[in-house]
């Protein structure tokens, strides 16, 4: 970019159009005279808005909205109440078909610009069949300091219609001791948003204290709700700083009272440790048999509270069809399951091979993963512990000598480390096929593999399993 057509100062008021998107829930405008600005607030393409100037860096300003002044043809209403507050779903003002464009957009953009490959041939994204309702997981955190609405910030205590100290819900952005309390979440299922509000009201009428992050005193921290879709099995998950026996037991009633058979299963984590995460290293089971179980075509998943899930099911599915679609595996064909974790991925294409090969640095994940391989009766598919950065000594050392014809990679989303596309580039397979949480580690990674071993982009084919955020799964597939 080049320098601000124009100098605008910290305070100024612009008018201006959006004409893009960006990283970071930021969209993009420009001046008359071609001064660039990133403007953060709930804004889409085409909406003419007021803004405030920021901050100005060398090529451009940051700006955040001030009003609305005439809205694009693609918004629509949210549904949720606590839209612009709550920072889940900060596209849920934008119409559907628009989010699948710009998401598409985005992989589109990061390969081109990051990536530099000219004409990147991205197809369609392919939607959610549930745009409500999808998640399959919602983790909730308790807190003694509740975020006030603009409203309520001169009410006192007696005229506040929620208590001061006591939210369930999700962390304001920005903010990380207040947590705003939610009524409901629409992106939870109907079963979730019961257990939400059957929680609230137990333990708030009990005065049950709420874990401080300021003096690590309370009793209360997290609450993870877990549904199964194949299933429709449904688990509650209560993280807390110690046991308590008989306040479990009449939680358990109450959750009962209200949920009846739809609750599966109950599991009381306790944990020590001095943050807000949900994960407990001590887990009593007070309901049924501490995990649900998830199925994904002829899969079965036992999934344990702390377990990793992919979030939306059904979306899943998609997702791990397209890999196995692009991979086009022959039935002598070996696979290479890099960033395997609990063996989704290598587990459901391996009816479709002679063997897979998982690596994974996360002991538990591949502990999880053999289990999965043994229930799904998938012998020939086997999962070690490895360091990925140096591929071929660690195949020599599981016995496997002969290079795989395919890599299957789901990196995190900082992509793979350099040194393990280095050695990937090395072990010179025929087809790689990538799962990318982040476009923008995906174009670079891609573009090393070009660069290193000739490897061609040849599709790339976007997931949408997060409807009303930014985020989008690409799987791609490189061949030499």
């Amino acid at each position: 970019m080049s320098a601000p057509q124009s100098q605008y100062r910290r305070g100024d008021r612009l008018v201006v159009t959006i004409v893009d998107v960006a990283e970071k829930n930021r969209c993009v405008a420009k001046t008359d005279e071609g001064a660039v600005l990133f403007v953060e607030g709930m804004v889409a393409i085409g909406d003419v808005v007021d803004v405030e100037v920021r901050k100005r860096k060398r090529s451009y300003y940051e700006a955040t909205v001030v009003e609305v002044v005439t809205p694009a043809a693609t918004r629509t209403q949210p549904a949720c109440a606590h839209f612009g507050i709550c920072g889940g779903c900060k596209w849920q003002h934008v119409g559907y078909p628009e989010q699948l464009r710009l998401k598409q957009k985005l992989v589109t953009d990061a390969l081109e610009r990051i990536g530099h490959f000219p004409q990147p041939p991205v197809e369609p994204v392919l939607p959610s069949e549930r745009v409500y309702g999808y998640r399959n997981k919602v983790d909730l955190d308790f807190s003694n300091e509740r975020f006030l609405l603009a409203e309520e910030l001169n009410l006192t205590d007696a005229e506040l219609p929620k208590p001061r100290d006591f939210a369930l819900g999700f962390h304001r952005s920005g903010f990380f001791r207040k947590v705003i309390d939610i009524d409901q979440c629409h992106i939870a299922s109907e079963v979730m948003n019961e257990a939400l509000d059957c929680t609230r009201g137990f333990f708030q009428n009990r005065g049950t204290s709420v874990y401080s992050t300021v003096d690590h005193t309370g009793f209360l921290r997290n609450l993870v709700l877990r549904t199964a879709e194949a299933t429709q099995q449904f688990m509650v998950y209560l993280v807390t700083s110690s046991r308590d026996e008989a306040l479990m037991g009449s939680y358990r009633e109450a959750l009962l009272d209200s949920l009846g058979d739809r609750l599966t299963t109950l599991v009381n984590g306790v944990t020590e440790r001095k943050n807000q995460v949900a994960y407990a290293e001590n887990l009593h089971i007070d309901h049924g048999p501490g995990i649900i179980t998830e199925h994904l075509g002829d899969l079965a998943f036992d999934i344990a509270p702390n377990a990793f899930f992919q979030t939306n099911s059904r979306q899943a599915l998609r997702l791990y069809q397209t890999v196995k679609n692009l991979a086009a595996l022959a039935p002598e064909e070996q696979v290479l399951d890099l960033y395997c974790g609990t063996g989704t991925i290598g587990l459901f294409i391996a009816d479709a091979c002679a063997g897979v090969t998982g690596f994974d640095v996360e002991s538990s994940a591949i502990a999880n993963a053999r289990v999965n391989a043994e229930r799904n009766q998938r012998p020939h598919a086997q999962f070690y512990v490895e360091d990925l950065r140096e591929i071929g000594p660690a195949l020599l050392k599981h016995g496997i000598p002969r290079k795989p014809g395919v890599v299957i990679t789901d990196p995190p989303r900082a992509g793979m480390h350099e040194d393990t596309t280095r050695s990937l580039a090395d072990l010179k397979p025929d087809r790689i096929v990538y799962v990318s949480c982040n476009p923008a580690s995906l174009a670079r990674d891609a573009a090393l593999l070009r660069d290193l071993a000739g490897y061609q982009l040849q599709t790339v084919i976007p997931v949408d399993l997060f409807p009303h955020t930014y985020h989008v799964e690409s799987v791609a597939l490189l061949q030499r």
